[in-house]
């Protein structure tokens, strides 16, 4: 039971200890606060661009067109191949007909060309979904290979360039939420180090009366945990609510309708934890160091 008992005490002194050091401690959480407000902002625009990317990068697609003596046997021969090449997500076929009418419906110039030839001159074609958007170049290499194809392109060229700048902008977007919460942590932690050493002749009137360093260390350390908490949960409002209204306000797309939001929920749920965790426990390992390390526990 008496491990419960420090346990127990420490809670309690390190609620007593915040409420008698008012002054620091809310210094601390204002810190912890506005250092984890640019983390829930970096957050957002990292995973929203993300999101983005991964969204256009599952629009591309590969287009394989069948010669125009293939039979209908050699284009169920066709798509089975294709099917079942490692990589490939979904095959949709399309005959010449259906571009025959889609393109009719969509131009009268094309309307009226079309009805003006004798024979359809439009393809066969399968439309190729792929994995992952760095098979496109070797699955269009395959398809090229299977007997009847007359051609496969996916945008050679345009599409490399478009991942080279998604691949940069994704690594460029997690670089910098690493980056925010590494000098989230550093803030947090010297702030609650700075609130505990100006504390010092408390421990050390703790010491003297025969106090066992796990004593000493627990409530500091518990209220790091309190102080981190407490200085997540207006950054935590701000992302629940304010991405919320936003997403509503925009009517979940930016740039006109182009560019789509990732759904706030659970986004918000998953962002309002991280800033939890970091917050509690950067407070939790910033007490625990600054006890040990400046006042030699």
């Amino acid at each position: 039971m008496k491990p419960f008992r420090i346990i127990y005490r420490s809670i309690r002194d390190s609620f007593k200890s915040v409420l008698r050091n008012f002054s620091l401690s809310m210094a601390s959480i204002i810190c912890t606060t506005i250092t984890l407000i640019l983390v829930a902002l970096a957050i957002i625009v990292t995973v929203n661009v993300n999101y983005v990317t991964k969204t256009m990068e599952e629009e591309l697609t590969i287009v394989a067109y069948a010669n125009k003596e293939t039979t209908s046997d050699e284009i169920n021969e066709i798509e089975t191949k294709i099917k079942n090449i490692s990589g490939v997500k979904e095959v949709v076929y399309k005959s010449k007909e259906e571009w025959r009418v889609e393109m009719k419906n969509n131009s009268p110039t094309l309307k009226v060309t079309l009805d003006y030839l004798e024979s359809n001159p439009l393809l066969d074609s399968f439309v190729i979904t792929v994995e992952d958007v760095e098979d496109l170049a070797p699955t269009a290499r395959l398809i090229r290979e299977i007997e009847h194809i007359e051609s496969a392109s996916y945008g050679e060229g345009m599409v490399e360039e478009i991942i080279g700048v998604f691949n940069i902008i994704k690594t460029v977007t997690i670089a910098i939420v690493i980056a925010l919460v590494v000098v989230t942590a550093f803030l947090i932690s010297n702030t609650i180090k700075l609130t505990i050493f100006s504390r010092r002749s408390e421990i050390e009137i703790m010491r003297l009366v025969g106090s066992s360093n796990i004593s000493i260390k627990l409530p500091f350390v518990f209220e790091g945990f309190l102080l981190g908490l407490v200085g997540s949960f207006i950054p935590i409002i701000i992302t629940v609510y304010g991405y919320i209204i936003a997403y509503e306000k925009l009517g979940g797309t930016v740039s006109f309708g182009v560019i789509e939001l990732v759904n706030p929920m659970p986004f918000v749920l998953y962002t309002s934890i991280v800033l939890v965790v970091i917050g509690s426990v950067v407070g939790m390992i910033g007490s625990a160091r600054a006890v040990r390390k400046y006042l030699k526990i």
